[in-house]
């Protein structure tokens, strides 16, 4: 399996992110397409074998969390990179607009009822990172969560959800799941390409809406908003990638080899059979070859 270098898209813990400085497309990592479907196969099968262990072994749960402005590639990326995956051990959840009961509790709520529990693989389709990114480039969302901060300004808001954030993954990691976390980082132009191929094609006509056009006029507020919060929130146990997402293909290679190399660095292997075991298999050997 190729072996591809991701470090370089890896967010420092306590470093300043300015996006501009971050590449959108970098030199593919696959020759040709069929280079490109080879090494997709291989993952696919590296992170299925992995998943196997991380079922069996019951010991850790992973999280994946992806973010990215809209056409970035998020549905491909995860249905590509995962498709091989037992779906008895992973699941997917979309979090768009919170319900009314999920305005009723604090912002983690709704997305702490989705974590995935030992041996599973959760994956967050946005998650309670909209409530430092798009809550913040529209604070007026801010009213419907009813929450008392009219008192206080609200630019003081988002280092107390930072730290909330963070509190909550070195929680998580100490209790066992794994975390990283993947934005896609798509050009302005690009985006546009691919709004207007969503236009022009049929099939695709019903993922675009006005509210993608409005979304795009505050490309310059969501970039400053993803690059603060990667950088308060880029931990050691829970760290953020930046991903080139203006070539697809790249994107998903380099991200199944950070969610393969996670898997890799937790040591996972199917559970040893101690002596006890070994009797009651024996036992029941003898049991089904008895019978015929």
């Amino acid at each position: 399996m190729t072996k591809l270098k991701i470090a370089r898209y890896r967010v420092a813990e306590g470093t300043q992110v300015k996006l501009a400085a971050w590449p959108t497309r970098v030199e593919p990592v696959y020759r040709s397409k069929a280079d490109y479907d080879e090494q997709l196969a291989a993952h696919i099968a590296r992170l299925r074998s992995l998943q196997s262990k991380l079922y069996a072994s019951n010991r850790y749960a992973v999280l994946l969390v992806f973010q990215a402005m809209d056409a970035a590639g998020k549905d491909g990326a995860i249905a590509h990179v995962m498709s091989g995956v037992n779906p008895q051990g992973c699941q997917v959840h979309s979090f768009r607009h919170p319900s009314a009961e999920e305005l009723d509790h604090d912002f983690l709520w709704r997305t702490t009822q989705r974590l995935p529990r030992r041996g599973q693989i959760g994956i967050f389709n946005r998650s309670y990172y909209e409530e430092v990114l798009i809550v913040r480039v529209h604070p007026e969302l801010l009213r419907a969560e009813d929450v008392p901060y009219r008192a206080r300004r609200i630019s003081a808001i988002w280092p107390e959800r930072y730290r909330s954030i963070v509190d909550l993954e070195r929680h998580l990691h100490a209790d066992g799941t794994r975390i990283v976390k993947f934005f896609l980082h798509l050009s302005k132009e690009e985006q546009r390409r691919r709004l207007l191929d969503r236009i022009e094609t049929p099939s695709k006509r019903w993922k675009i809406s006005a509210a993608d056009r409005e979304e795009r006029r505050c490309w310059g507020a969501y970039r400053r908003a993803y690059g603060d919060c990667l950088a308060a929130t880029s931990t050691s146990h829970a760290p953020w990638f930046v991903i080139p997402a203006d070539d697809k293909f790249t994107a998903r290679l380099l991200i199944s080899q950070v969610v393969t190399d996670l898997l890799e660095g937790l040591g996972l292997d199917y559970p040893k059979a101690d002596a006890q075991r070994l009797k009651e298999l024996e036992a029941m050997r003898k049991q089904l070859q008895a019978a015929g």
